[in-house]
């Protein structure tokens, strides 16, 4: 099947692949999936009409990353770095898959959490290139011609925004395409997905800032947000047209406000094979680390007291994956329900309040807090006996020292993950977690920290970062061909990581950064055969899954280029 309009990737007389063009000269070294820049070799140069265009000397791969990264490593402004590989990416797409691969761990910040999170705030003013699909209350109506025409003649992995809830920044309007494109980087960094299978989406349908479409170098529609029936109009005909045109395509739903979330999640999840990274994403990555924390500790997920500080999408799909986790060890819903606690902006969910219906599965009755002296933070933390300590309020110092000392009181060893992003938002520094406990809390973050010095010893910080979960999540359910994305293979991707921990890492709770492609491995596999598992599969042969998961992560390098003719 032809990968573009301008190339294909095929198998020469000897068995191995090339790149057939269908186009030489200065227009290859302007397109970013056919340019290898100095990589072009001399009988290449010749025959493609690229002779004279470039320095005589003819590089290879490895030596153009050492030159690139000497240049990234020479800027002390991150966000001068983050542009860097973004033009990076736009001018030689395989060379920077190569440089963000074998610099994973330095590079994860910059081309997402914190450094994207400042470059979706100015994208405007940063854009250079344009790159994946764009879709607007001005062209939806012609999505259908739109996605036939887009050059990618095979795409497989879809990340789509509308912006609405950035990280914890909230409404970006155009900008939040910066996020899908970070996110895809991380699924071929990553999880293998190769670059030519992967689109970006922003659905523009607006924003609510009356800053932004004031803005007279904003790039994105100048008019409030779609809402109800008209934004599921929009997403129906964006749905419609990838269903046509790319029937194999997975949709990661990213950033979308915390009701729409849900409301876009049930309403496609049985349509196209779809998840919501915000939600599910969030719940298995946070599981995850609760199951490593309590295995360090000799105790069980379904012992713990737990507080999920923000019911927003990201704190209930952390609710839902504990809960879950819970049933799991034997717990009935009910009684691992009774064992969890979500508070948003005005505290203790209860069902005798107003709340969106998506909170409703995880409210208290009144009777169960009888006898409270509040429904706060503080004193939830303390009425309820919490041993775990969970945030995603976007609130930063939320987990304050009163809190932080309440659940430690409850437990030898309570277990504080502060899982806010962008740094600015995180509810507790780890060091002060640690002052506050005497050392003792388990602790983990949603945004990268520095080793903790307590007690003479150096203390990683683990980083509950999504990218753990979703490159493998994606992949896995790309090589299965699954229909669906159903809630066992989400499950199944937080033991499957859970386990990989157990092996590989000691005593952290999560993964150290640079086992991030490791990991993706090990989940696509354990979530390919829960697809298989769950009725949902092309690929039903569970002995196939190894081969066929280590056979499906693209590896960047350079292929021999040849000159063909379009079929």
């Amino acid at each position: 099947m032809r990968i573009s309009e301008y190339f294909d990737v095929k198998r020469g007389a000897d068995g191995e692949e090339v790149m057939e063009v269908y186009l030489d000269g200065i227009v290859l070294l302007r397109l970013t999936m056919t340019n290898k820049g100095t990589a072009f070799t001399q009988d290449e140069r010749e025959r493609l009409r690229l002779d004279g265009l470039l320095p005589p000397e003819v590089s290879t791969l490895e030596q153009q990353v050492d030159r690139a990264y000497g240049r990234f490593s020479a800027m002390s402004d991150d966000l001068a770095k983050y542009q860097f590989l973004r033009g990076l990416q736009d001018r030689q797409e395989i060379l920077y898959c190569a440089l963000l691969s074998r610099h994973l761990e330095e590079m994860l910040p910059i081309v997402y959490t914190p450094t994207v999170g400042e470059a979706v705030r100015k994208f405007h003013l940063l854009y250079q290139h344009p790159r994946g699909l764009s879709l607007s209350p001005r062209n939806i109506a012609q999505a259908g011609d739109i996605t036939d025409h887009f050059p990618w003649q095979d795409v497989r992995m879809i990340v789509a925004t509308d912006a609405a809830a950035i990280l914890g920044i909230g409404d970006q309007g155009y900008g939040g395409l910066a996020i899908s494109i970070g996110k895809l980087a991380l699924y071929t960094a990553a999880g293998g997905v190769n670059p030519m299978h992967a689109m970006p989406v922003s659905l523009d349908v607006g924003t609510d800032r009356a800053d932004l479409r004031e803005d007279p170098l904003y790039l994105g529609v100048r008019q409030p947000r779609l809402r109800g029936d008209e934004y599921l109009a929009f997403v129906d005909r964006f749905v419609d047209a990838v269903k046509a045109r790319w029937p194999r395509a997975l949709i990661q739903w990213e950033d979308l406000s915390k009701d729409t979330a849900f409301a876009v999640l049930e309403r496609y999840r049985d349509v196209t094979p779809s998840f919501n990274d915000d939600i599910q994403g969030t719940g298995a990555v946070t599981l995850a680390g609760l199951l490593s924390a309590c295995r360090l500790d000799g105790r069980r997920l379904s012992e713990q007291s737990v507080v999920v500080h923000g019911a927003g999408a990201g704190g209930v799909g952390v609710a839902w994956a504990v809960r879950e986790g819970m049933v799991r060890e034997g717990l009935s819903r009910e009684a691992a329900s009774a064992r969890i606690f979500v508070l948003d902006s005005k505290g203790l969910l209860t069902s005798d309040r107003a709340m969106e219906d998506y909170k409703r599965p995880f409210a208290k009755d009144r009777a169960r807090i009888d006898g409270w002296t509040g429904t706060d933070l503080l004193s939830t933390v303390k009425h309820a006996k919490a041993t775990v300590l969970l945030g995603l309020s976007g609130q930063p110092g939320a987990f304050d020292e009163a809190v932080v000392r309440a659940a430690a009181a409850n437990a030898e060893r309570p277990i504080v993950f502060a899982l806010s992003n962008p740094t600015s938002s995180c509810e507790a520094l780890p060091a002060d977690v640690f002052a506050w406990t005497d050392g003792r809390a388990r602790v983990a973050t949603g945004s990268p920290f520095a080793d903790v010095v307590h007690g003479g010893a150096a203390h990683p910080i683990g980083q509950g970062n999504n990218a753990f979960i979703f490159p493998g999540l994606g992949q896995g359910a790309l090589v299965a061909g699954a229909r669906k994305v159903t809630d066992g293979m989400v499950l199944d991707a937080a033991y499957a990581l859970a386990e990989f921990i157990e092996a590989t890492c000691g005593d952290r709770v999560y993964p150290p950064v640079s086992a991030l492609r490791e990991a993706a491995r090990v989940v696509a596999k354990r979530v390919a055969r829960a697809a298989i598992r769950d009725g949902v599969a092309t690929l039903t042969d569970e002995a196939r899954v190894d081969a066929a998961v280590d056979a499906a992560f693209w590896e960047p390098r350079y292929l021999p280029v040849v000159r063909g003719t379009p079929s």
